[in-house]
């Protein structure tokens, strides 16, 4: 493609270090559209005839076909998809297919395969997103009634409800849903137009490919145009707290299948054994997942780094941009399919998680509140629970069996109604605050979410 100003072949050696051909074929399609989309730009300008044109477009669906086919030939010396794909067209139409570049740069070409590609991307991640919100409600709403302990830095502190704990990821994993709408709202604008560096002589209608292309709005800087990954980074770093959040869940999930904890049972299709021991059933998915998570993040890291010393405006450099895209999406769709259908299975055991949430010391911050409705300032009755929580450890019972008399040792404000804190029923029907998990909030924030999930289907 460069034969006029060099004399001599490029290096085997350069051809298979510079190639990228081995990871940006999966661009085919958003390079094919946005070849059909210019030539029509081209057609308008009179640089084609209508015969060219549509000797462009049909051959450029033959190729598309071969590829989806698989028996399209990409070759490494033409390192690209765009060149691989153009230099094809050209060997089958001739000269209609050497116009196709005319006012255009591969820089310009792959800031717009990558720009779809992305789009396309966003809206298929935000559909595996809401697969697994839905997951999480419906195993949520199966059991609706269980109670677990609720954690603060892994040690019990207080009841919840199971369902409100997974509503906790369904919250989460909806503001990743808005980050990557945000991100795609951003990255929606088309940079076809804009050349190598400064456009060119010959000027195109880019509303026109716009339209063609559904870009709701043209890039107004060149420069910028072909040297913008901002849009890459920002959807990385939205992939990499996705991930986080997969993360945590899977931390979560591998705690509660535990034996030490037995609050849920994963199916025998989501887990694997061990080659030594025979009773193991391992969560390998939730391991799987937190251990991506390292690669996402590094994939975010990685581009960032490419980019913080480039000048103005595109860079070789900026080749090393696509693998760590395309392996975070890869990698983060897949971590949501595969935990959608792995909770859609699981099986929560009531019985264990009513055995844990029975400790008494669950309750504590309900006594403590009970003094204060009684006039006892909150960090008095803070000391006091305390104080008594102390007094059972030395006798080697639960808080509940202390006598009347001694609370009243502790204060004199505890009546026998005292022990009405530690009904459990009273005390989660007594969490009726926006956002706390009283039966009431939890069933309708259950049913607010299968709603708005229906709608996203």
């Amino acid at each position: 493609m460069w034969k006029g100003r060099f004399s001599q072949p490029t290096a085997e050696l350069l051809q298979s270090y510079s190639e990228s051909i081995s990871f940006d074929w999966r661009l085919w399609r958003q390079d094919i559209a946005g070849s059909i989309a210019h030539s029509a730009a081209l057609l308008k300008a009179g640089l084609l005839t209508e015969a060219e044109r549509d000797a462009i477009v049909q051959g450029l669906q033959a190729i598309g076909a071969e590829i989806e086919a698989g028996t399209f030939q990409f070759k490494l010396e033409l390192e690209d998809i765009h060149m691989n794909i153009e230099s094809e067209l050209t060997r089958r139409i001739g000269d209609a297919g050497a116009k196709l570049h005319t006012a255009r740069s591969r820089n310009d070409q792959i800031a717009l395969d990558l720009r779809l590609y992305l789009r396309e991307e966003c809206d298929a991640l935000n559909a595996v997103v809401r697969d697994l919100q839905r997951a999480l409600v419906e195993l949520g709403a199966r059991n609706a009634e269980v109670v677990i302990p609720g954690y603060t830095h892994l040690q019990r502190a207080q009841p919840v409800f199971f369902a409100h704990h997974l509503l906790a990821y369904v919250e989460m994993l909806d503001r990743d849903a808005g980050r990557i709408t945000d991100a795609r709202r951003r990255l929606n604008v088309l940079p076809l137009g804009s050349g190598a560096i400064a456009g060119s002589t010959i000027v195109l209608d880019r509303e026109l490919v716009a339209r063609e292309l559904g870009f709701p709005a043209v890039t107004q800087n060149s420069m910028d145009a072909v040297s913008d990954r901002d849009f890459a980074v920002e959807l990385l770093a939205a992939l990499a707290l996705l991930a986080v959040h997969l993360s945590r869940l899977s931390e979560d999930v591998i705690l509660w299948a535990s034996s030490e904890f037995g609050f849920v049972t994963l199916s025998d299709a989501f887990t694997t054994g061990s080659s030594l021991m025979p009773q193991k059933k391992n969560p390998d998915v939730a391991e799987l997942t937190r251990g991506k998570t390292g690669r996402v993040i590094g994939n975010l890291l990685a581009l960032l780094t490419t980019l913080k010393g480039l000048p103005m405006t595109y860079n070789r450099d900026m080749q090393e941009d696509k693998e760590p895209v395309f392996d975070s999406v890869d990698t983060v769709k897949a971590a949501l399919a595969i935990f959608a259908a792995m909770l859609s299975e699981a099986r929560v055991n009531a019985q264990a998680c009513a055995a844990a949430v029975a400790d008494p010391l669950l309750l504590a911050t309900d006594l403590a509140d009970y003094l204060v409705n009684r006039g006892v300032p909150f960090r008095q009755a803070h000391e006091v629970i305390g104080r008594a929580v102390a007094l059972a450890a030395e006798r080697s019972c639960p808080l509940p069996q202390l006598t009347l008399a001694d609370f009243q040792t502790l204060s004199p404000v505890f009546a026998d109604d005292l022990y009405e804190c530690f009904d459990l029923r009273t005390a989660m029907a007594a969490r009726r605050a926006i956002g706390a998990p009283s039966p009431e909030n939890v069933a309708a924030q259950l049913a607010r979410w299968q709603s708005a999930l229906k709608q996203n289907v």
